[in-house]
């Protein structure tokens, strides 16, 4: 076990220079702006990559712009820039000669990897925008950063404004952050999304919640899909539900105007470059992934 994290380290290190990045623009021009502020709440097919996006060495993570709330991610090969080199999208030959990652996570009907929903006590609510969305990039000192802006969000009888905001430096966890406006008894939504077949864990300490899951998401971009292992870690205090329902492990939070979690992943290509060979048993991908992400 010593010997394979002083590979993991030691391709980390190697490999990753301090850096990060941060994506948005209008289809229609290409042009990178800092803002999109729309009094239609649902740019989906308009925006760039679909939404906000933001990288670091080890992921790229956008924003939909959207009702869903919901987080993507596209995985990496090697650590490095590529989100405005590809725009999310790169073609097969640069996968298969360039190394570049892909964009194989599928979210669903999900809040994807620790994108945010509402709850009212019984069900969940979507960030339904009823007054616009204001989507925003910037970099920070030591990284960059993207935030979304619901507007008009019905919860229980009255609009409230809701802020998610996702944080990178060159580590591979980034933060996500979810606000409501003048408001301090709302219940957030969150989890890790899973599919059949594939390996999840969930366990809670005194402080913290540790969410898993590994393998295989459905094929619906590429004709064969990689496992992908994505985690999620929570402080306790913000969260004071913890289940697993049929697409999510999920978590709940208590009432507040205020949020936290942490997300990061590594897929099988990633691992395939670490070990320096392919055709990694699935066994042995998952204890690497495990500690990749030290779950």
């Amino acid at each position: 076990m010593r010997k394979l994290l002083l590979t993991i380290i030691s391709f980390i290190s190697v490999n990753a220079i301090a850096q990060t990045d941060a994506s948005l623009f209008w289809r229609s021009d290409s042009l990178q702006v800092d803002v999109i502020d729309s009094q239609e709440a649902v740019q989906y097919k308009k925006v760039g990559h679909h939404g906000p996006a933001v990288e670091n060495p080890y992921m790229a993570i956008r924003l939909y712009f959207n009702n869903s709330g919901a987080i993507d991610i596209y995985s990496k090969a090697k650590p490095g820039l590529e989100l405005k080199k590809y725009l999310w999208y790169p073609s097969n030959t640069a996968i298969e000669e360039e190394n570049a990652g892909c964009d194989e996570y599928r979210v669903g009907k999900t809040v994807g990897l620790g994108g945010i929903s509402l709850w009212d006590g019984e069900k969940e609510i979507k960030l339904e925008a009823t007054k616009g969305r204001k989507a925003s990039v910037k970099a920070i000192k030591g990284g960059h950063q993207m935030t979304m802006l619901s507007r008009g969000v019905m919860f229980k009888g009255t609009p409230i404004d809701i802020e998610v905001t996702v944080t990178v430096d060159e580590t591979r966890w980034a933060k996500v952050e979810a606000r409501a406006i003048g408001r301090d008894d709302v219940q957030f939504l969150t989890g890790v999304n899973l599919h059949n077949g594939q390996t999840i864990s969930a366990s809670t300490t005194i402080f913290r919640h540790t969410l898993f899951a590994g393998g295989i998401h459905p094929a619906d971009v590429v004709e064969h899909p990689l496992p992908i292992y994505s985690a999620m870690k929570a402080k306790k205090r913000y969260w004071k539900q913890r289940d697993i329902t049929s697409d999510m492990l999920r978590l709940i939070s208590k009432p507040t105007n205020y949020v936290k979690t942490y997300i990061a992943t590594t897929c099988l290509r990633e691992i395939e470059n670490i070990k320096g060979q392919k055709e990694i048993n699935e066994n042995e991908a998952l204890y690497i992934a495990e500690n990749i992400l030290g779950i």
